[in-house]
C-alpha cells in the first residue's frame, strides 16, 4: 500500500481540470447544502431562537417601590433560574416637538446580562446623565417624523435627553433606557425584575414560577406582569411567510447540490477508467487501485468540502440574520450539527458516488478498464445522429443535439440537476412577486402621502407606549375642512380609534372609526363591500378565522359599558387580528363626543409635502406630522434572499454542465481530431459543443417551469393558510407570459455559460495534440 499515496497524488497533479472541477463543484454544493440546512433548522421555532439567544426574560415583573424594597425582591428571586435587576422603572411623556409619546423607561448600566440581552443594533448604550436608547425593532417602518440618532428630546417635562443609540428587547421589557444616575433623577415609581425560569413552557409553569418569585413579597407589591407567552403568541400570529419560503427553497437547493455532487465525482471515475487500467497493467491489485482513485477523487473534496462550510456559514449567517431580524436578534448563526453534517456527509456522499463506477473498474481487466476509458460504448446515440444528419439543421448544430445520446446515464443527471435549478429560480422569482405584492398591498405603500396628529379632550389618552395625540386649537371639522381645502389635497381621511372588548369574549380589539374618502385609504377588499351605515365593520381573514366568523354574521362591541351590534360585511387585506375598521355612524352609537386623532392625507401628483405640511400648520398649529406607512425592509430582505439564493443555484448548475461538457470533450477527443481534420473549424466546434448543452438547458427549462409554477401555486396558499391570512387570486398570477420566455432562457442561459469555456478549450486543441495523446 506504499505507492498508493504517491499515485493518488500525482493523479491529483496531473489532473488539474478534473482536480478543480471537483474542488470547486464540491465547495459550492458544500456551500448550498450548509446554507440549507442552515435555513431548515433555523425555521423551526424561530421566535423560541431569538428568544433563546438574547435570554428573553420568562416574566417581566413590576413592584411598586413603596411596598417593597431593592433587597427583598433580590432575595425573592433566588428560586428563578436566572435574573436580571432590580431596575428604577417610571412611565414618562416625551416630548420630540411634536405629539408626546408615553414611555415605559428604565434605569439600566448595560445592554447585556443574564436575562434579556439587549440588541443595540444602532449607535451605543447611555453610559451617563442627559443619554436616552430606544427600543426599537430593526425592521420597524421609520417614516417621516420619527425619532432619530442624536435627536434631543424632553421627558417628564423638563430632562432634556439625546438619542445616543436604538437597541431591541425580545421581551418587550421597556420602551426606552437610561442610565441608573439618569433615573434617579427621573424620580422612579416601580422597580422591574426579569425572570428567566427553569420550566416555562406553559402558562402553568410561568404562573407556578411566579408565585415562587412573589412568594413572602407584601401584599400589594406586585403592580404588573408580562409573561413571554403572550409575545410568542403574538410574534407567530403574524404571517411570517419568510419561514416557509426558506424551508421549501432549502430542500430544493439541497437536492440540486446532492445531484451535481453526485454527477461530478461519479463523471470523474469513468473519465478515469483508463489511468485505473494502466495502474492494473503497472501490478496494481484491484484493491490498490480503487483506492488510488477513491483518494485521487477524495482529495480536492475534503479541500473543497471545509472550504465550502466556511462559505456557507458566512452566507447563511448573513441570510438567517436578515430573515430573522423581525425578532430583533443580532447575528444568527448555523447550528453546529449542520456543519458536522455537512463535514461528514458531503465527503460521505463523495465517496458513495466514487465507490459505485469505481467497484465495476475494479472488476475489470486491465485492457476492459483502458477500453472503458477512452470511448463510450461504440453504437451509443447513433441512431439519433443518423436521424438528425437528415434534417436540414447546420451539420454542427445537428451533432451538437446527438451528443448527450452517448452517455445517457450522466446525461440525465445532468438535465435533472437543470430541471430541479430551473424549477426553483421559477418558484423563487413567483415567491418574491407574491409576498412583495402582498406586503405591498398590506403596508398600503402609496396610499397616504401624509399623516397628521389632531385631537382635543375626548380623544381618550392613548395606550402605554402610543402616541398621544396633541391638542389642536380648531375643532374636528374645522380641521378636516382645513386640510381638504389646502392647496394639493385630493383625499382626506380622518379617523378615532377606540379599544373595545369583543362581547362574550376576552379579546381586547382596536376599533378604527373612518369618515371622508375612506375608500382611499389603501385598503384592498378581498370580499364583501365597504360599510356604508351605522353598525358596519370590516374585519380581516386572522380575524374571522380566529372567531369562527364570517362575512354577514353580527358581533357585539362593548366600551366603558356600551354596547352595539355590528354586521360584518366585508374582508379587507390586512394582517392583524385584533384591529376592526368601521364609520364614523358607528362612532356615534358608542362614543359621539370623541373626534378625529388622526388624518391621512392623499396628496396631488407633483405637490411638495413639506410645504402641504406648514401650510397646515399655519392654519392650526396644533396638527402634527406622524410617520407614514411604509413596507420596512422585509420586500429588500425577499428580494435580497432571492437573488442570493437563484446566483448559487445557477452557479453550481453551471459548474455541473462545466463538468459534464469536460467530460465529454476529453471522452471524444479522437473524434473532435477527426472531425477537425476533415474541415470543421473551431467556431463549429464551439457551437457543436454549446448545442449540446443548450438542448439541455431548452428541455430542463419547459421541464422546471412547469414544475416551479405547480410548487408555487401550492406553496403560497399553504403559506397563507399557515398564516391565518387571504390571498388573492392576482397574487397567484405572477408569471405572465414574456417572464415565461425568460425562465426558458434562464435554463439555456445556465447550460450555455457552462458549456463555452471548456467549448473553446476543445476548439482551440490541434489535431497534433490529439494525434499525440492518443
Amino acid at each position: 500500500m506504499s505507492a498508493v499515496w504517491p499515485v493518488s497524488r500525482a493523479a491529483v497533479r496531473r489532473r488539474r481540470m478534473q482536480t478543480v472541477i471537483i474542488g470547486v463543484v464540491v465547495m459550492l454544493s458544500t456551500s448550498m447544502i450548509v446554507v440549507a440546512l442552515g435555513l431548515l433548522a433555523a425555521s423551526s421555532g424561530p421566535f423560541d431562537q431569538a428568544y433563546a439567544r438574547q435570554s428573553g426574560a420568562h416574566l417581566v415583573a413590576s413592584y411598586d417601590r413603596t411596598k417593597v424594597s431593592d433587597a427583598q425582591l433580590t432575595e425573592s428571586a433566588r428560586t428563578a433560574a436566572a435574573v436580571a435587576g432590580p431596575f428604577g422603572q417610571a412611565t414618562l411623556d416625551m416630548d420630540t416637538g411634536g405629539p408626546e409619546t408615553s414611555l415605559v423607561v428604565v434605569g439600566r448600566a448595560d445592554p447585556g446580562g443574564t436575562v434579556d440581552r439587549l440588541n443595540v443594533w444602532k449607535g451605543r448604550w447611555a453610559t451617563k446623565p442627559g443619554e436616552i436608547v430606544m427600543n426599537r425593532n430593526p425592521t420597524d417602518s421609520t417614516g417621516r417624523g420619527a425619532p432619530t440618532l442624536g435627536e434631543t428630546v424632553t421627558v417628564a417635562g423638563s430632562h432634556r435627553l439625546t438619542i445616543v443609540g436604538f437597541a431591541y428587547s425580545v421581551s418587550g421589557s421597556a420602551d426606552a433606557w437610561v442610565a441608573p444616575a439618569q433615573m434617579t433623577s427621573l424620580k422612579p415609581t416601580s422597580t422591574q425584575m426579569l425572570y428567566r425560569f427553569a420550566q416555562a413552557a406553559t402558562n402553568e409553569q410561568v404562573s407556578a414560577g411566579q408565585s415562587a418569585v412573589t412568594s413572602g413579597l407584601p401584599s400589594g407589591a406586585l403592580v404588573g406582569t408580562q409573561s413571554y407567552l403572550a409575545l410568542r403568541a403574538l410574534a407567530t400570529g403574524e404571517p411570517n411567510t419568510f419561514v416557509p419560503f426558506l424551508m421549501v427553497f432549502g430542500w430544493l437547493g439541497l437536492a440540486v447540490a446532492v445531484l451535481i455532487v453526485a454527477n461530478v465525482v461519479s463523471g470523474a471515475v469513468v473519465a478515469g477508467f483508463k489511468h485505473i487500467g494502466v495502474l492494473k497493467a503497472l501490478g496494481f491489485t484491484p484493491t490498490q487501485v480503487m483506492t488510488v482513485y477513491l483518494a485521487m477523487v477524495s482529495i480536492p473534496a475534503f479541500a473543497g468540502c471545509a472550504i465550502g462550510t466556511v462559505l456557507g456559514n458566512v452566507l447563511a449567517e448573513s441570510l438567517l440574520t436578515r430573515a430573522f431580524e423581525n425578532y430583533g436578534a443580532g447575528g444568527v448563526g448555523v447550528a453546529v450539527w449542520v456543519d458536522v453534517a455537512a463535514l461528514l456527509g458531503v465527503p460521505a456522499l463523495v465517496a458513495l458516488s466514487a465507490l459505485v463506477p469505481a467497484l465495476r473498474a475494479r472488476s475489470l481487466s486491465a485492457a476492459e478498464a483502458i477500453s472503458a476509458g477512452s470511448a463510450p460504448r461504440a453504437g451509443r446515440g447513433l441512431r439519433a445522429q443518423r436521424w438528425l444528419s437528415g434534417t436540414r439543421l447546420p451539420r454542427a448544430v445537428s451533432l451538437g443535439f446527438g451528443l448527450p445520446f452517448a452517455r445517457p446515464a450522466r446525461t440525465a443527471l445532468t438535465l435533472a440537476a437543470v430541471v430541479l435549478g430551473v424549477t426553483s429560480v421559477t418558484l423563487a422569482v413567483g415567491l418574491g412577486k407574491s409576498l412583495t405584492s402582498y406586503q405591498t398591498a398590506a403596508s398600503r405603500v402609496g396610499a397616504v402621502d401624509v399623516t397628521m396628529f389632531g385631537g382635543l379632550k375626548g380623544s381618550g389618552p392613548p395606550p402605554p407606549g402610543e402616541v398621544a395625540p396633541p391638542v389642536a386649537k380648531l375643532t374636528d371639522a374645522q380641521d378636516e375642512a382645513l386640510l381638504r381645502s389646502t392647496p394639493g389635497a385630493s383625499a382626506v381621511i380622518a379617523s378615532a380609534e377606540l379599544p373595545m372588548r369583543l362581547a362574550g369574549t376576552n379579546t381586547d380589539l382596536r376599533v378604527s372609526f373612518y369618515r371622508g374618502d375612506f375608500e382611499q385609504l389603501g385598503y384592498r377588499m378581498l370580499s364583501g363591500r365597504w360599510f356604508d351605515g351605522p353598525g358596519q365593520v370590516v374585519v380581516s381573514e386572522r380575524f374571522l378565522r380566529q372567531h369562527g366568523l364570517a362575512i354577514g354574521d353580527t358581533i357585539t362591541l362593548q366600551s366603558e359599558g356600551r354596547n352595539v351590534q355590528a354586521r360584518i360585511v366585508g374582508k379587507a387585506l390586512y394582517n392583524s387580528g385584533e384591529e376592526v375598521l368601521s364609520n364614523w355612524q358607528t362612532l356615534a352609537l358608542v362614543a359621539p363626543e370623541l373626534r378625529a386623532s388622526l388624518y391621512e392625507i392623499k396628496v396631488k401628483p407633483g405637490t411638495d409635502l413639506d410645504s402641504y405640511v406648514k401650510a397646515v400648520q399655519a392654519g392650526d398649529s396644533g396638527l402634527q406630522e406622524a410617520s407614514g406607512q411604509e413596507s420596512g425592509s422585509f420586500v429588500a430582505i425577499v428580494l435580497a434572499t432571492v437573488v442570493l439564493l437563484t446566483l448559487m443555484l445557477g452557479t453550481v448548475a453551471a459548474l455541473g454542465v462545466f463538468n459534464t461538457v469536460v467530460l465529454n470533450t476529453r471522452e471524444r477527443r479522437r473524434d473532435l481530431g477527426m472531425l477537425k481534420s476533415i474541415g470543421m473549424t473551431p467556431a463549429q466546434v464551439v457551437v457543436m459543443v454549446v448545442t449540446s448543452m443548450a438542448a439541455l438547458g431548452a428541455i430542463g427549462g419547459l421541464l422546471g417551469i412547469p414544475l416551479g409554477i405547480v410548487a408555487h401555486r401550492l406553496v403560497v396558499p399553504a403559506m397563507a393558510n399557515g398564516a391565518q391570512v387571504a390571498i388573492p387570486d392576482f397574487m397567484l398570477h405572477v408569471y405572465p407570459a414574456p417572464l415565461l420566455a425568460l425562465l426558458v432562457l434562464a435554463g439555456i442561459a445556465i447550460s450555455a455559460l457552462g458549456a463555452f469555456v471548456p467549448a473553446r478549450s476543445a476548439a482551440h486543441t490541434t489535431i497534433a495534440e490529439v494525434l499525440h495523446n492518443e
